[in-house]
């Protein structure tokens, strides 16, 4: 079988042992002469499935008791709607650190008063904002952890005058968090937890219920808590591979574990950037995202980009082409990715080096 290298951004690479096991729960579920995407949801063995995606998901981010883990569709960009029709009574506050940040509070916007705090769009987002003040009088304070088109990232459990909202799409699950710190964290599955077709959501119970507006059914949060995930058909196969994606991570250690991988890769691949003269980074260094690796040609070797992309094409580099709106290159190194892959990649870099000196 032909050798690929995944960086792409979403839908990404997953642990061969989830994909594996998704392959015969598509032949049969259980023992149940049955695939996977047949079966009833209402069946015990899927709802043996559901207990421990759940189950998965509170241990290896020791979620409190306080807090409920939801899977839902409409993915991260349904959630954007999600947020101000649950949490947004006089004023919610928005901090934009790139696209996804922004469209989020587009959505909050068509429903009320939401500000921007602060924002990066100056330098095209290519830092996080510092130094900015959360507005004591607003209901909530939204922000994007993980920014995968500009490779910038917030790695700590920010401090909030207010409820602090997450998107961590891109890399929940990467690194430890403070989820009591949390009235919410959100995002799509595809990049780090499963497939795409399902969002999750860790929502403090005690949290909602305070806004007067008419939510409607689907959009209420305590609907989907009531119903265990299970108000409406949920996206079963997505939630099936998510589940042994968080096995395949509970059984090398966890996310602690997972997190100095992570560094390690970033740490490996931002010091080739910064060594080779044929590549620069984008992101600010104090904020760069050890899930989405951005770089760029080096001034004066714009004319190179094409090539390169090319040669790495040749090597079984694949997905490494920068969003369309910034050009350049990405490598996406979520969990699944192998350091293997990020070695292959340095030594492509290397090696196109060597080929213009």
């Amino acid at each position: 079988m032909k050798k690929a290298y995944n960086f792409n951004a979403g839908p990404c690479v997953l642990p061969k042992a989830a994909i594996d096991s998704a392959i015969e729960a598509l032949k049969d579920f259980k023992g149940t002469g049955m695939s996977v995407i047949e079966v009833s949801h209402r069946s015990k063995e899927w709802d043996a499935v559901m207990d421990e995606c759940r189950s998965l998901w509170k241990e290896l981010l020791n979620i409190p008791d306080t807090h409920e883990v939801l899977f839902l569709g409409g993915g991260a960009s349904m959630q954007f709607l999600y947020v101000p029709m649950n949490f947004l009574e006089n004023k919610g506050a928005y901090l934009e650190t790139g696209v996804w940040a922004k469209k989020a509070l587009k959505e909050a916007k068509g429903l009320g008063n939401a500000v921007c705090v602060a924002s990066s769009a100056d330098k095209v987002y290519n830092y996080i904002p510092k130094g900015f003040e959360i507005p004591a009088d607003a209901d909530y304070f939204h922000i994007t952890t993980n920014n995968t088109i500009y490779g910038t990232e917030i790695r700590e459990d920010l401090d909030s005058p207010v409820p602090l909202i997450a998107d961590m799409s891109s890399d929940i699950m990467s690194r430890p968090v403070d989820v009591s710190k949390y009235a919410l964290i959100y995002g799509g599955a595809q990049k780090n937890v499963g497939p795409a077709g399902v969002a999750f959501a860790i929502v403090r119970k005690d949290a909602l219920g305070k806004v007067s507006r008419y939510i409607p059914t689907m959009l209420d949060y305590r609907t989907h808590i009531d119903g265990l995930s299970m108000f409406n058909t949920p996206p079963v196969f997505s939630i099936y591979v998510m589940t042994e994606t968080l096995r395949w991570l509970k059984g090398i250690g966890g996310v602690e574990a997972i997190n100095k991988i992570n560094v390690q890769k970033a740490q490996m691949l931002y010091d080739e950037i910064d060594r080779n003269s044929l590549f620069v980074g984008t992101a600010a260094k104090e904020d760069r995202s050890i899930m989405n690796v951005c770089f760029v040609p080096a001034p004066g070797k714009e004319n190179l980009q094409d090539e390169f992309l090319e040669f790495a094409k040749g090597r079984g580099m694949v997905g490494i082409k920068g969003h369309r709106s910034v050009g350049g290159f990405r490598a996406s190194i979520y969990n699944a990715c192998p350091v293997e892959a990020v070695e292959a990649l340095i030594a492509c870099m290397q090696d196109f080096e060597k080929l213009h000196k």
